[in-house]
């Protein structure tokens, strides 16, 4: 086994993708990602806990991203467009893993566990950018209503962009968004 190889983590991670687009989630094993690795199941679950885990593994720095680009919006800034200045910005990381992002959204939407996760780690998304909101001093409601629509605007770009229906880049796709949901309730940002 090549467990002295380096980025051991970054090769689970492929392994398992590949394995997932091949195989199916449900049909895929940690031992099957690990041998596919050339690593040990011990490796793997000192990196991932369960091969969900997989998928979802960038939450806390997507949280932690979305959290300082809010506190560093503009103090004149609206709670939503701090939330969309944030959202763009971590848009443009998005742009960097395209292919994986496709790949990460296709097994999701085939796997009904994986989308209820994936609605979880959206709504603990809202959470922390509502939170971040109220650190600015706006209150609720409002904190969790521009939050909300962040994500909002977040997930339809996303799903856009992800699938080739929308603007070339997450950033455009958010910002679209943005302008379509701001035109339905006559705000601007």
């Amino acid at each position: 086994m090549g467990r002295w190889e380096p980025n051991a983590r970054g090769r689970l991670a492929q392994a398992a993708f590949e394995l997932f687009a091949d195989r199916g989630f449900e049909q895929t094993t940690v031992a099957d990602i690990a041998i596919r690795a050339g690593l040990t199941e011990r490796t793997f679950f000192r990196h991932f806990a369960d091969k969900r885990e997989v998928l979802f593994s960038g939450q806390s720095e997507l949280r932690e991203a979305l959290v300082s680009g809010i506190a560093s919006a503009p103090e004149s800034a609206s709670p939503l467009a701090a939330v969309a200045a944030a959202l763009e910005d971590v848009g443009a990381f998005f742009e960097e893993i395209r292919d994986r992002a496709r790949q990460r959204q296709a097994i999701i939407s085939a796997n009904p566990e994986l989308r209820e996760r994936d609605l979880i780690k959206l709504a603990s998304l809202a959470s922390a950018m509502a939170a971040a909101l109220r650190e600015r001093g706006v209150p609720e409601p409002s904190a969790s209503l521009a939050a909300e629509a962040g994500i909002a605007v977040f997930r339809i770009a996303f799903d856009h962009w992800v699938t080739g229906t929308g603007q070339p880049d997450l950033p455009s796709a958010i910002r679209e968004s943005l302008d379509q949901l701001q035109a339905l309730t006559g705000t601007a940002g």
